[in-house]
């Protein structure tokens, strides 16, 4: 089940808040908690009994890490250490056993059998968080969390379940057991719930639909190549943040704050300040639990710096999927990452700001470029359209028209990628008594609209299973 059906948000969802808000306080969170699991196994319903095994295990790893931590601390690393091997092989082996077993049977005398085992839908991001809640217990950022149904409602919450935010356990763990629902709270769940359904039904799908196009044509020319990668520019992001967003407005529905997960990263005027503002949720993740205890920054010698980095991106290319393409698209950004820290950024300060973010947009799209194409030799091939090679000339009456029949979509999606609508939209709601009456109108319009979509396409592309 996803956010985005009409299962989910006509049956599910008003049934889960319905029994959330009948039911006492005490039972709140076993009502998230076994909603969480039905919403997770309409999906995946073997993969139920693999979720609830790994919380079994790091629950039982993060409590021995809590009362062994000072009197026993050899103790409570080797409980530490246990649960990372354990949530690591397990990823590894649904997500990576095929992929390793491919590419070994490639060297002579080698022959493994791929399994072909369904990916655990969102097993990257749960694995994520459970692993968190045992290092923060470890690091003494977290409480030792005694109920183990507590734990399980963490992991299991499905507004961020499949799709994240990735929610580290320091950052709710207040908020499990001590929250405040409001009607305040609960409207502007829904606003952003409603924004982030809007962004990825009418625009992410759209943005889909035409960079596949695209992508599949037989006769492509220069321009077609290159707003066809602009379209899928546009998809990755409005289907990411979309998702994000309502993963964020429903947790605010039920009480819990998440926090932003994309903060307008098409702006960015470097490749390190895109990454401050892509994805936070993985890049904080990488950063807290991999890059600082790895030492950081804060080294004696370069190399080590270099080296820091190059694991974190390596990881991060293989955590988005099990494909070489993705660990060349980790490694791409691993360079030029290199490069702005040993001298670009300087230079860069010396820039006119807009020169800047051309730069930062062209290294981006052509990023998406390697992370679109799970087959690097269609890559390769698209690579050479946009400059020239094998492409049917450098641009088609076809391509003409089909920019301006869809100049109002690139309108709104350039727009949908700038800070000042938001802003606006928040000046406005404080400042005219009227302005929230409007607001309620729009975000019903809004829903409405993402409704009349769902209902008349079969389009829906669900990016996460690779996750």
């Amino acid at each position: 089940m996803i956010f985005s059906s009409l299962e989910f948000l006509f049956v599910f969802l008003p049934v889960t808040i319905l029994l959330y808000y009948l039911l006492p306080r005490p039972l709140k969170n076993t009502v998230l908690l076994v909603m969480s699991l039905i919403f997770y196994g309409v999906g995946e319903p073997i993969y139920i009994l693999l979720m609830i095994f790994t919380i079994f295990v790091d629950y039982i790893c993060g409590y021995q890490v809590g009362i062994w931590k000072e009197s026993r601390p050899g103790r409570a690393k080797a409980a530490l250490i246990a649960a990372i091997v354990l949530n690591l092989l397990l990823l590894g082996f649904f997500k990576y056993y095929d992929f390793i077993a491919v590419n070994l049977s490639a060297l002579p005398f080698i022959s493994i059998k791929p399994l072909s085992l369904t990916l655990p839908i969102g097993i990257s991001f749960y694995t994520f968080q459970i692993m968190s809640y045992v290092i923060d217990v470890y690091r003494g950022a977290a409480r030792m969390q005694k109920n183990p149904f507590l734990v399980a409602t963490y992991v299991t919450l499905f507004p961020q379940l499949i799709a994240g935010p990735i929610v580290r356990y320091q950052d709710v763990d207040d908020q499990l057991s001590d929250r405040k629902e409001s009607v305040a709270l609960f409207a502007s769940g829904l606003r952003t719930f409603t924004s982030g359904l809007a962004k990825k039904v009418l625009l992410a799908n759209t943005a889909a639909s035409l960079c596949e196009a695209a992508a599949t044509s037989d006769s492509l020319s220069v321009f077609g190549a290159w707003v066809g990668i602009v379209y899928y520019c546009f998809q990755i992001y409005f289907d990411f943040s979309g998702y994000s967003d309502m993963a964020i407005g429903l947790g605010k529905m039920f009480g819990f704050r998440f926090l932003e997960n994309f903060n307008y990263p098409y702006i960015s005027q470097s490749v390190t300040e895109f990454w401050r503002r892509w994805h936070i949720s993985l890049s904080t993740w990488f950063r807290e639990y991999v890059y600082i205890p790895l030492g950081g920054n804060r080294v004696d010698k370069k190399w080590k710096l270099y080296r820091n980095l190059f694991i974190v991106w390596f990881l991060t290319g293989m955590w988005h999927g099990a494909n070489w393409n993705f660990i060349l698209w980790g490694l791409y950004y691993f360079l030029l990452l290199v490069v702005e820290k040993a001298f670009l950024l300087r230079f860069l300060e010396k820039v006119p700001s807009f020169f800047r973010h051309v730069y930062a947009l062209v290294f981006i799209l052509f990023g998406w470029l390697i992370f679109y194409f799970t087959d690097s030799s269609q890559g390769f091939t698209y690579l050479q359209t946009m400059f020239g090679i094998g492409s049917s000339g450098i641009c088609s009456a076809t391509d003409l028209y089909d920019l301006l029949r869809n100049v109002p979509f690139l309108v709104v999606s350039v727009v949908a990628c700038l800070p000042a609508p938001k802003a606006l939209f928040y000046r406005l709601y404080e400042k005219k008594r009227y302005f929230p009456y409007l607001a309620a109108a729009g975000t019903a319009v809004l829903f409405l609209l993402s409704v009349s979509y769902l209902v008349d396409g079969a389009y829906n592309p669900f990016l996460y299973t690779r996750f």
